[in-house]
């Protein structure tokens, strides 16, 4: 009698050992499916990644491409104004020193001259306050 029951818990023994074996072999095979999947999902997310990377710097690219026209431009313009604030100047100074001669005309010969002062604004005197023809220093390389 000893014997069926010592029989009796070894294979109560053994099926539950195969059932926890199972049970360790399923949660293993689980366990490595889990591990697939979220080195996939790693994996996934580094190749969005680089490519974000890759369309940041062909954008970044572009503006500076961009910025540098602009700054061509503007510092070509620029020196357009700077030329005309400088012609304006001299014609200023002509135009005042006609209108002098015709004041001394005036005053010697007694006959009205009709001399129309033309007042020049002061902005168009000065170049503008808030450009400036220093390059912008390139920050997106």
């Amino acid at each position: 009698m000893a014997s069926t029951s010592n029989q009796s818990n070894r294979s109560t023994s053994s099926s539950e050992e195969e059932i926890v074996d199972e049970r360790k072999r399923k949660r293993m095979i689980s366990n490595r499916e889990s591990a697939r999947r979220s080195r996939q999902r790693k994996q996934q997310h580094l190749d969005e990644l680089v490519n974000k990377a890759a369309l940041l710097k062909e954008e970044n690219a572009r503006i500076t491409m961009q910025t540098n026209m602009i700054m061509e431009r503007f510092l070509r313009l620029d020196s357009d104004n700077a030329v005309l604030r400088a012609q304006l100047a001299e014609l200023t100074g002509r135009l005042q020193s006609v209108n002098s001669v015709l004041r001394m005309v005036e005053e010697f010969s007694g006959v009205d001259m009709d001399i129309q002062e033309i007042q020049i604004p002061d902005p168009l005197m000065r170049p503008w306050q808030m450009c400036s023809a220093q390059p912008i220093a390139c920050i997106f390389e």
